[in-house]
Parts: C-alpha cells; sequence; structure tokens
C-alpha cells in the first residue's frame, strides 16, 4: 500500500467528474486500500478519487477511528431529507473551514470492493461525509456551496472541531 498524494486547491482535477467504474478488478482495490492509507495518514473522515488525482468514481470514508472503512465505488444519492448547518473542512482545502448546509439524512446505493450492491441509510456525520465524497466525485467542492466566500475562515486552536463528539448511526445493507 501506498500513501497518495492528495490534490490541493485550485487543482483542476477536484472540478472535473470522475467517471464510472465498470470493473472492479485489482487495480481497483489497489487504488481503494492506498485511498485509505491515506485517509488515515492525513487524519481524515473521507476521500474522493478525484483527490489523489484519479478520475474514477470511489470514495472511502471512515468517521471514527473504531469504525471499519466505508468503500463506495460508483456512488449515488437516492434520497436527500432534512437540513442542518454543519461546519466543513476537506483534505484538499488544508487550514480551512466554512459553514454550509448539509441533509439531515441521506440514502446512498453503491458497490462495495466485492462488487456487491450495498445500501447505506445514513443520518450525522456520515450522512455529512456521504454528500461531500459524493460531491468530489461530482466535481463539486464545499467552497461551491459556501454562501459567500468570506465565510470561510482559517483553522485556528480555538476552531478546531472534535469530530469524535458527532452522533453518527448508519445502516448498511447488502442485495
Amino acid at each position: 500500500m501506498a500513501i497518495l498524494e492528495i490534490r490541493i486547491v485550485p487543482d483542476p482535477i477536484l472540478k472535473i467528474k470522475a467517471h464510472k467504474i465498470k470493473k472492479i478488478d485489482d487495480s481497483i482495490k489497489t487504488l481503494a486500500l492506498d485511498m485509505f492509507e491515506t485517509l488515515q495518514d492525513a487524519h481524515g473522515v473521507g476521500l474522493a478519487a478525484n483527490q489523489v488525482g484519479v478520475l474514477k468514481r470511489i470514495a472511502v470514508i471512515q468517521t471514527s477511528l473504531e469504525d471499519e472503512p466505508i468503500y463506495i465505488i460508483n456512488p449515488e444519492i437516492t434520497e436527500m431529507s432534512g437540513e442542518r448547518e454543519v461546519e466543513e473542512g476537506c483534505l484538499s482545502v488544508p487550514g480551512y473551514i466554512g459553514n454550509i448546509f448539509r441533509s439531515e439524512n441521506v440514502k446512498v446505493k453503491a458497490l462495495n470492493l466485492d462488487g456487491k450492491r450495498i445500501k447505506i441509510d445514513a443520518t450525522g456525520l456520515l450522512a455529512q461525509a456521504l454528500e461531500h465524497e459524493i460531491d468530489h466525485l461530482n466535481g463539486i467542492l464545499y467552497l461551491d456551496h459556501l454562501k459567500s466566500h468570506e465565510s470561510l475562515r482559517k483553522i485556528t486552536d480555538e476552531t478546531e472541531t472534535d469530530t469524535e463528539d458527532e452522533e453518527v448511526s448508519a445502516k448498511e445493507t447488502t442485495s
């Protein structure tokens, strides 16, 4: 496994829609594992392939160190409900956070690394991460959701957030 380079704004690849994966082969599985290792090294919650310079529809999410990583291939949001204001950052926009609106609940369908269909029903941080990573795969950054770029703030010791306290609930099923 390898640590991949995380692309930083204004890298143009971050604004390009990723391509659907037609076959889950060893190269996709290796990419997924490398992305997870990169995510852990960067202390992030999620990472989309665009962020490591690969235009394929795959992302990995791990909302806490106790949770198993969630690999999603060709993910689609099938349902969104509710709205809440959240503080969000991004590994591709290091050192900054901003407040945006995300759904309270999201339902996603995707494939896992074994090529099996999965459905994820998520709230809290997982719902936010799913929206964020699927946005990445569509060439959308959280910066695009800011009401104004003046609301982007530099992270200081006082603005650091502790995502460990965020309540997360999810249900994953395979079909």
